[in-house]
């Protein structure tokens, strides 16, 4: 259960996120304009609150104490969101079993064989786990009919690339094929994931179709795609936007060995220089003030020029992270709703 300082910054936090936007333009002042965009009113009040709690940021932290802290705050805009059940079990990894949860629908909870999507969560490739995105795989699951399963890959400092990238695969090799124990049309599967997950299920699909391996869509949330070149974007957004450009330097460090390719394909995909017969479809979403935004939208035309069908979402007023608002203010919900509905006609 969480402490009750942890409650009582969560109740303040959604409650100012939920007030009405003109009451929050107030509380803000001032608007902020970057790029010839506005942030979200109630992402600006959010941050503002944040900094007055003096809520610590990971890449200020120790490893194993980051992890907990940045759970913590995704449950705090991520709330308590319903699902018609869940089953915890385990997947193969590339070196041992992997912890997994299968959320499952409402509507899914029939006999007759469902919609799934292998979920690969965020954090840098050295954050996150089944709990710091339960409230989003709940969410996507409960709003797109679709199953989630979602997987706790081995992250990094501990195991560097391409640990996670084998994980991964390996994981999907499973679903695919135990579709039977987790009640999965073998027509109907996807891969998808945020940030550091939205770059391994890249890696994933592409390995995917290479095997041979059914996939029918790939769903992208502002996916890291390039540790070889500097963007804009991260200039821009590199400071006082959740994701920093310590967070970004200090995960790129913990990910790789000194010596390894860091423009290898299944690291950065926008180095990716053969796409291979049948690669499935991708929807990529992109947030305005994002620091990865340039590399997600360079990606979606990379993608568009090598055949790939992509169609892609920008959210201009949205922050990296915006996939764990679900439970707090009005245009986060709705901008997940969306995505979770795209998910839906993916899998129709």
């Amino acid at each position: 259960m969480p402490r009750l300082l942890d409650q009582a910054q969560a109740l303040v936090i959604r409650t100012a996120m939920n007030l009405p936007a003109r009451v929050q333009r107030a509380l803000n002042r001032r608007p902020v304009l970057v790029d010839g965009l506005e942030l979200s009113p109630e992402v600006q009040l959010m941050l503002t609150l944040k900094r007055l709690a003096r809520v610590p940021a990971a890449e200020t932290l120790p490893v194993a104490q980051a992890r907990i802290e940045l759970s913590r705050q995704q449950w705090m805009v991520g709330g308590r969101q319903t699902v018609g059940a869940l089953r915890d079990l385990e997947v193969d990894g590339a070196e041992g079993p992997l912890r997994a949860r299968l959320y499952i629908p409402t509507e899914r909870t029939g006999p007759d064989p469902a919609p799934t999507m292998l979920f690969i969560h965020g954090g840098g490739w050295m954050y996150g786990d089944l709990e710091s995105h339960d409230p989003t795989c709940r969410f996507l699951a409960e709003r797109s009919g679709v199953q989630i399963l979602a997987i706790d890959y081995r992250l990094a400092p501990e195991h560097k690339f391409p640990a996670a990238v084998e994980d991964c695969q390996a994981a999907y090799r499973w679903l695919v094929d135990h579709a039977d124990d987790v009640n999965a049309d073998p027509a109907r599967l996807a891969v998808g994931g945020d940030s550091a997950g939205g770059s391994l299920s890249l890696s994933t699909a592409v390995w995917a179709a290479e095997k041979g391996l059914p996939l029918a869509f790939q769903l992208l949330i502002y996916p890291g795609a390039d540790f070889v070149e500097r963007t804009e974007s991260r200039r821009l957004f590199g400071e006082g936007f959740v994701l920093t450009e310590a967070f970004m330097s200090g995960a790129e460090e913990a990910y790789f060995t000194p010596d390894a390719d860091k423009g290898h394909p299944d690291a950065s995909g926008l180095r990716r220089v053969d796409f291979p017969a049948g690669l499935a479809p991708a929807h990529v979403v992109t947030a305005g003030y994002d620091p990865l935004r340039d590399e997600g939208e360079a990606l979606v035309r990379l993608l568009a020029e090598n055949g790939v069908t992509v169609d892609h979402k920008r959210y201009p007023s949205m922050i990296h992270g915006f996939v764990h608002l679900v439970g707090a203010g009005h245009e986060g919900p709705a901008y997940n709703q969306e995505i979770a509905e795209r998910l839906r006609r993916a899998l129709a």
